[in-house]
């Protein structure tokens, strides 16, 4: 282990980051898309260097055990203790962490980004019409045309509730990575509650409440005409 430890741990670690960016997309639980070159890049350095460090533990290995032919004491054997150096790298390799759910969402407590009142472009065609949640909850907090009245809108996220029993549609938004993730909800009304943490699709109809801008019209609503159970997507949070 004295010899070896540190190479293993490398190879480890770089097996775990390539196996996240290079043969799945486990990576986009944890950074923006973008950044998977960089990653593929640490993977495989990290790997080299255990293999090299692996390498030269290998030539000195040999040269100490012909010391210790020489005179005959054995200097191979380290700590058995330093073995759990390798229980976090393999666990990471076996089994990665899951994405932020409800936990992380309740946690950081739901804000919105003051933005100027305006216009917006007009929603696509097509009935319903998907949309991200930051979108939906720009429009109906700063649209003054109101683009989003009398239209069909279909979200997908996964379901928060708070301690009176609403329950929200949510969705976590991060700029970099998972570290400065934020929420971004939308209260449902018109449906049951799924299980938290579930990932649905909701399709419906904008409820507009409150003066745009203000605090009363924070969270934005929508009255549900349709809940489905889905899969969790392999990106699960939007571009904040």
């Amino acid at each position: 282990m004295r010899r070896y430890g540190p190479a293993l741990v490398l190879v480890l670690c770089g097996g775990a980051v390539l196996r996240s960016s290079l043969f799945s997309e486990l990576y986009l639980r944890y950074v923006q898309q973008g950044l998977r070159p960089y990653l593929i890049a640490s993977g495989v350095l990290l790997l080299m260097l255990g293999i090299v460090g692996a390498v030269v533990a290998g030539g000195e290995t040999r040269d100490e055990d012909r010391r210790e032919h020489a005179d005959g004491h054995d200097h191979s054997r380290g700590p058995r203790v330093a073995w759990l150096l390798v229980v976090p790298a393999l666990s990471l390799l076996l089994f990665p962490p899951p994405a932020l759910g409800s936990y992380s969402a309740e946690r950081e407590k739901a804000t919105y980004a003051a933005q100027g009142i305006g216009t917006f472009p007009a929603l696509p065609g097509g009935d319903p019409v998907d949309l991200a949640l930051g979108e939906f909850t720009s429009r109906a907090l700063y649209d003054s045309g109101r683009t989003m009245k009398n239209r069909t809108i279909r979200m997908t996220g996964f379901v928060t509730q708070d301690d009176e029993g609403t329950w929200y549609l949510t969705r976590l938004l991060i700029s970099c990575c998972a570290a400065d993730a934020r929420s971004d909800r939308i209260e449902i009304r018109e449906a049951g509650a799924p299980a938290v943490d579930s990932w649905v699709s909701v399709t419906g109809t904008w409820v507009p409440e409150g003066r745009l801008g203000s605090d009363e019209a924070w969270p934005p609503v929508l009255a549900a005409t349709d809940v489905r159970h889905v899969e969790q997507p392999e990106n699960p949070y939007e571009k904040g």
